[in-house]
């Protein structure tokens, strides 16, 4: 059984939309003078919506944000080495993923700490931040393959968490990036520790993990780094049901494996699980009767929300759930060629809205709370 208590605005001060004029002046998350701008931005906030908003995020997937922007260019600012060939505007993939990371959990320590100083009290709010992690599964049951899976964690959950509940990065990654993966100073560290009410976790997906050895000693990058393969198929056989996006292969005990990890190694944290979804394409072909039949949409969802379910029975701490998403929206480089809204949108007859059976079947759920 579920418990639903309403719905309460939980706001993202920044997924991805820096303003062009810092990216122009100083390179944005590549200097550390953005941390001082993020924490103007953050308190603007904290006092012009404050009075409304009790549940605040610095980041949305700060991963994302490094990973897509810096190491291989597919999202903005779109820098990455010159010899990976991938249409950059610039950049170097073996350090500037981990400088704008840097720089990141600093915004986000320096925001927090501004707001539980002076708003927090008066306010009665809490302030987190919300990380994405894939679910990694041994590629086999040798030991390489299974401390690969680990590494994989570590190279995109651990990045975060660690300096966010210890004050520094996973010791995989401070051995492997060595000297360019950026240090904390005590200070930072001291502030960077327990910088969080809460964890919003997004989840969609899993991988396998295979160890590879780094034999590339000339261009070192982060997709290097970790030594670790990620695949979607073992054997020939995918690890789930492929959704439109090439990337999301259905997975749903995997939102169990990360909570039980999550809870296991960084002391059971409060969690709301921030984002959880599938797309379909965008065919134009189909009828709006059938574009509205979205079983494979319920299907995902009934099956993860029961693996949340019995997260929660057995301890994890968490407290919220957001499907992703609402409403079909534009969903990055891929545009409008895939849906991921419980709602159509039909973007040729003035954006009308209609529910598809996946709206229904969570307007059922919420009123009976029953799984």
């Amino acid at each position: 059984m579920l418990t639903f208590v309403g719905i309460k605005p939980f706001v993202t001060l920044f997924h991805w939309d820096l303003p062009q004029a810092l990216e122009d002046e100083y390179g944005g998350f590549l200097s550390p003078k953005i941390v001082d701008d993020f924490k103007g931005f953050a308190e603007l906030c904290f006092k012009e919506f404050g009075d409304r908003v009790k549940y605040w995020i610095t980041l949305n997937e700060p991963w994302s944000y490094s990973m897509s922007g810096y190491a291989v260019g597919s999202s903005a600012p779109g820098r990455c080495s010159s010899w990976l060939q991938l249409n950059c505007t610039g950049g170097d993939s073996s350090t500037e993923p981990y400088i704008v990371s840097h720089h990141e959990l600093l915004a986000h320590a320096t925001a927090v700490n501004l707001y539980k100083r002076k708003y927090q009290t008066s306010q009665k709010g809490k302030i987190g931040i919300t990380l994405v992690s894939h679910w990694m599964v041994p590629y086999s049951e040798v030991r390489q393959d299974r401390t690969a899976a680990l590494r994989a964690l570590d190279f995109m959950s651990g990045w975060f968490m660690d300096p966010l509940t210890t004050g520094d990065y996973p010791h995989t990654m401070r051995t492997l990036v060595g000297k360019r993966l950026p240090k904390f100073s005590k200070e930072q560290s001291k502030m960077l520790k327990g910088s969080f009410d809460f964890l919003g976790l997004n989840y969609y997906t899993a991988n396998y993990a295979a160890y590879a050895p780094n034999s590339n000693s000339v261009n070192a990058s982060f997709l290097t780094d970790s030594q670790v393969n990620l695949t979607t198929k073992r054997n020939g056989v995918p690890i789930g049901a492929m959704a439109a996006s090439t990337w999301l292969f259905v997975y749903p005990r995997g939102i169990y494996d990360i909570l039980l990890y999550v809870k296991k190694k960084y002391n059971n944290p409060l969690i709301y699980i921030t984002e959880n979804g599938i797309d379909e394409a965008n065919n134009a072909t189909l009828s709006l009767e059938e574009a509205l039949a979205d079983n494979m949409r319920i299907h995902y969802y009934y099956h993860h929300l029961s693996f949340l379910l019995q997260a929660i029975k057995d301890g994890a701490n968490v407290k919220g759930y957001f499907a992703w998403s609402l409403l079909d929206n534009f969903e990055w480089s891929s545009g409008y060629t895939v849906r991921f809204g419980i709602n159509y949108v039909d973007y040729k007859n003035g954006l009308k809205r209609y529910s598809k059976l996946s709206a229904k079947w969570f307007k059922n759920l919420l009123k009976n709370g029953d799984i």
